[in-house]
């Protein structure tokens, strides 16, 4: 059978698998996702999570009091269970299983169940469930459940809940810690109508659930669950169909008197399954338009699709209205707490060229939190704006204090707060959603100028080399964390292009316009700042970088948790010239290759030829990639000078969620970054596409693997349908082979390219 580029499909029934299985088929709207947890059985972990909904806790750990910041598991909506006359309610992992299935629908946002049972007594029912979390009315969800008895007839009974005995639960290293988020719960019924409500123990936010299942019922009322009891007729071969539609409302919602009130509201006047499955399946249609990138072969097409479609329900156009930034791991599990990193540098380059009106709301995120970034920074006696590492709700830091080794069982001193180049990260961002729109709000470019007053305080001159340094920082490689340490090359030089562009800003906002004097200190930097060089003509990740060991690498061959396993070991990773993902690298990721050699030039650093090549292929044997990302940045530095290879770390980033190839990380979250990260190697690397002031820069070079690619993208009020193969590339009806490149000036596009303005990106500021 021919692989259906748009399912993901599952055969049987395999409890190790379940974590995997929940988190890949997870539904979500941009506000809220439900993993794709069973309705039934025990091998289970149930999840939702809305978008923002954060609460804090503080537990005993390791001789300490820690408060932890976590994305709250709400009530759960999914329990559907269901028995045949004198018999325990099914089980999948009980009972006898003559058929199971499950099959997510990626082009309309549905996940399929089948499942085929015999009970004790003979009777052979077969379950097909449909379910969905609504793309349309981002309030609503729906499970529909169809039973056919095929051998026998008689009652069935069903139990349809919502379950408020939830907790987050869902990573095991976590567990020591509390995780007992909701409290003050309570539950009720009204007319046809079930409810209940509980709230977040610090931060007061009240959730209420509220279900209508479509068929009459009793009810059974517990402080916090409550459960209709239903019971069903059924003959041999007649389906007999029960749908159950909930509606999610939390105190923080708009335009709402109370959560209670609101979440009955919705159920009671949301349509029937179909009417809702219409709508649902309309909202997705709208959404691929704009956002499909089509391949040709069908395995990369399900994954690209896949990937697609993970970072829609995250991040969708119901999110712009929101006040919530990137989580690492979506809206799909636990990990990383659900806090905001940097992975919105992997993000936004994607989402500016299809939805910028979601990179505009994510960018709102970090202005919201721009007092709170002031207010770390003088607290840490810097000027400007510090955003944290790790980000939650109020943008204080939530970096953790201490973290579980789960090789040695010692939970170790946590430094990871002390990589400032998120801000970095942020300001990257505001300069690539104007590069695409060609708007630079004033709040966009306070929050630019801000990132970058900080960074220029950070630098400071040393009188004896005439160079400004940073100390104290941590770089993206986080295996290296010893105090102390400076001159990372990755935020050095992202100071430097930083503050190039905050010059620029600054005349873009004349009101916001730095003195004179302070803009002179920011040319000065530009012009001094420190980068260090190993022996051989390779950029130094940092000053004493040459003076550590060399790793035996055969000794921890395929470890990809090098500061784990040489913990566990007694040893310390900061002690090897060894990175758990890109670092240095990452400058050939984010900048042109002209325009970092560029900045060294300014620096005085002339780059000698064969720089780039020299530093890819030096870190490249010393990396271990435990990250996610460092795939990503690995095939992106590669694409030019080593397809083969690129090739191989591109296919390896695909797949990192699907495979699970860090055994065990998927179930507790997909890596939003990662998947979004794919997407923009197919455009912007392969295709090599660069936003620029003039105009849109194609120079496109596919790998041999990747086959056809189509895809379209607006930026500045013009659309680009773009289709590229090993050979040539066709923009707009024009014709461009492949190594060759064409800047498509802004307002030329050609007939074909042109939208109206109305369909443009947003010009409001």
């Amino acid at each position: 059978m021919a692989m259906n580029p748009w399912a993901l499909t599952y055969d049987g029934f395999d409890p190790s698998a379940e974590g995997l299985r929940e988190a890949l088929c997870t539904l979500g709207n941009g506000r809220f996702a439900t993993r794709g947890a069973t309705p039934d059985g025990r091998m289970r972990t149930p999840g939702t999570y809305v978008a923002g909904c954060y609460n804090r806790l503080t537990s005993p750990i390791a001789g300490r009091t820690v408060t932890n910041e976590e994305l709250v598991n709400l009530p759960d909506w999914l329990p559907l269970t269901f028995a045949t006359p004198d018999s325990a309610c099914f089980c999948p992992e009980r009972s006898e299983l003559l058929d199971y299935g499950q099959e997510l629908d990626l082009r309309h946002g549905v996940l399929h169940r089948t499942v085929r049972w015999r009970d004790d007594a003979g009777r052979v029912t077969s379950v097909r469930q449909r379910r969905l979390v609504s793309m349309a009315d981002p309030v609503l969800a729906a499970l529909e459940t169809t039973f056919t008895a095929e051998n026998w007839s008689g009652p069935l009974r069903v139990r349809a809940a919502l379950d408020g005995r939830v907790t987050n639960r869902g990573v095991a290293r976590y567990r020591d810690l509390r995780g007992d988020h909701l409290t003050d719960h309570r539950t009720g019924s009204r007319d046809d109508l079930t409810w209940l409500t509980a709230r977040t123990r610090s931060s007061q936010i009240t959730v209420a659930l509220a279900s209508r299942v479509s068929l009459p019922g009793e009810v059974g009322v517990e402080r916090d669950r409550i459960t209709s009891h239903h019971v069903l007729d059924l003959v041999p071969g007649t389906p007999v169909t029960l749908t159950k539609v909930v509606a999610l409302a939390t105190s923080r919602d708009h335009a709402i008197h109370d959560a209670r009130s609101a979440a009955l509201e919705w159920v009671r006047q949301a349509p029937g399954f179909d009417a809702m499955l219409a709508r649902h399946s309309s909202a997705w249609d709208r959404i691929w338009e704009r956002a499909t990138v089509e391949v040709d072969r069908p395995e990369l097409a399900q994954i690209i699709h896949l990937h697609i479609f993970h970072l829609m329900q995250t991040l969708s156009p119901h999110t712009a209205d929101l006040d919530v930034g990137v989580p690492a791991r979506g809206l799909h599990g636990e990990a990383y707490r659900g806090h905001v990193f940097w992975d919105e540098l992997f993000v936004l380059p994607w989402l500016n060229l299809r939805f910028p009106e979601i990179s505009r709301g994510l960018l709102r995120y970090r202005w919201r939190r721009l007092p709170e970034a002031r207010r770390a920074a003088r607290a840490a006696g810097f000027d400007g704006a510090m955003f944290p590492w790790q980000s939650g709700s109020d943008g204080s830091e939530q970096t953790q204090a201490v973290h579980l080794n789960p090789l040695s069982g010692r939970w170790l001193t946590d430094r990871s707060r002390l990589q400032r180049h998120i801000g970095l990260a942020v300001g990257y961002n505001v300069w690539q959603y104007y590069l695409a729109t060609g708007a630079l709000p004033e709040w966009c470019a306070e929050l630019l100028l801000d990132i970058a007053r900080f960074f220029a305080s950070l630098a400071v001159l040393d009188p004896s080399s005439g160079r400004y340094e940073i100390r104290d920082v941590m770089g993206p490689d986080e295996y290296h964390t010893s105090p102390g340490l400076a001159n990372n090359a990755y935020t050095n030089v992202m100071t430097v292009w930083l503050l190039m562009r905050a010059r620029e800003a600054a005349d873009l906002a004349p009101a916001l316009r730095p003195a004179d004097d302070e803009l002179a200190r920011w040319d000065d930097i530009t012009r001094r700042m420190r980068v260090d060089f190993l022996e051989d003509g390779v950029i130094s990740q940092f000053t004493g970088y040459a003076d550590l060991l060399e790793l035996d690498w055969t000794r921890y061959r395929g470890v990809r948790r090098l500061d784990r396993a040489l913990e566990a070991d007694g040893d310390d990773v900061n002690r090897y010239k060894a990175s758990k993902q890109a670092d240095v690298l990452m400058l050939f990721y984010l900048l042109p290759a002209d325009e970092l050699l560029a900045i060294l030039d300014r620096l005085g650093y002339p780059a000698e030829p064969g720089l780039i090549p020299r530093t890819v292929q030096y870190y490249l044997a010393r990396t271990s990639h435990g990250s996610t990302l460092s795939a990503v940045v690995h095939a992106w530095v590669l694409a030019r000078s080593d397809r083969v290879r690129s090739w191989r770390f591109f296919a390896e980033a695909l797949t990192s969620d699907i495979k699970d190839v860090q055994h065990g990380t998927t179930a507790e979250g997909i890596h939003l970054g990662a998947m979004a990260g794919t997407l923009d190697l197919v455009q912007r690397c392969y295709l090599g596409l660069e936003v620029r002031k003039d105009g849109l820069r194609v120079n496109p070079l596919l790998p041999d693997g990747l086959g056809m690619v189509s895809l379209a993208l607006h930026a500045r009020g013009a659309r680009f349908v773009i289709d590229a193969d090993r050979d040539a590339a066709r923009i707009n009806g024009a014709t461009l082979r492949c190594g060759d490149s064409r800047t498509f000036a802004w307002g030329a596009a050609g007939p074909s390219g042109r939208v109206p303005a109305a369909a443009g990106p947003s010009r409001d500021g």
